[in-house]
């Protein structure tokens, strides 16, 4: 197997977990609206206290919010500001892209490494919030690292994809040949 084919099917294999994953995330963000809403119904209407609704919408919303993003990033959706762009050669602007890319993996493994080692503490301490709800603190922080994680993977996978000079799977943007 050659390195384009190996780089494709790790392209193509981070695609499909991609899409199942952001199904996922949009069934998040709709259960938090959910919840949240049944929260004000609860309390001003039916003068129900609630004490969970708050922090079972942020963990949905904080997992939504870091499970989405290798999917964001596939599609280079997230927040760039690209005023070098137009000024640079497509070689240099090529360069300068896998520059960034490199160190905003480096940066989101050394997140995901962190996120796995406060999950970890979490579930073999027993941690859980201060709230009078007091839901285990694992569940968020294994939504943060995995999230991290498939981040990370996405960045190695467009690293290695720009380094094969092949386009991407989720998009039909092609790589600018030299």
């Amino acid at each position: 197997m050659t390195a384009r084919s190996a780089v494709a099917r790790l392209d193509a294999a981070m695609e499909a977990v991609n899409r199942a994953v952001v199904a996922v995330c949009m069934v998040a963000v709709v259960a938090a609206g959910a919840v949240l809403t049944w929260s004000v119904v609860a309390r001003y209407f039916l003068k129900i206290p609630t004490d969970w609704q708050d922090e079972t919408a942020a963990f949905l919303l904080v997992g939504a919010t870091f499970l989405s993003a290798a999917f964001v990033q596939a599609r280079r959706g997230h927040v760039a500001i690209e005023v070098l762009a137009p000024l640079l050669s497509p070689r240099l602007d090529r360069a300068r892209r896998g520059l960034v890319d490199l160190i905003s993996l480096l940066f989101c493994a050394f997140f995901a490494w962190k996120s796995w080692t406060l999950f970890h503490e979490a579930w073999t301490e027993g941690q859980t919030s201060n709230s009078t709800f007091g839901p285990p603190l694992w569940i968020p922080y294994s939504l943060m690292a995995l999230g991290m994680t498939l981040l990370s993977l996405q960045l190695a996978v467009g690293l290695a994809r720009a380094l094969t000079h092949q386009p991407t799977a989720s998009t039909s943007e092609t790589a600018p040949q030299e």
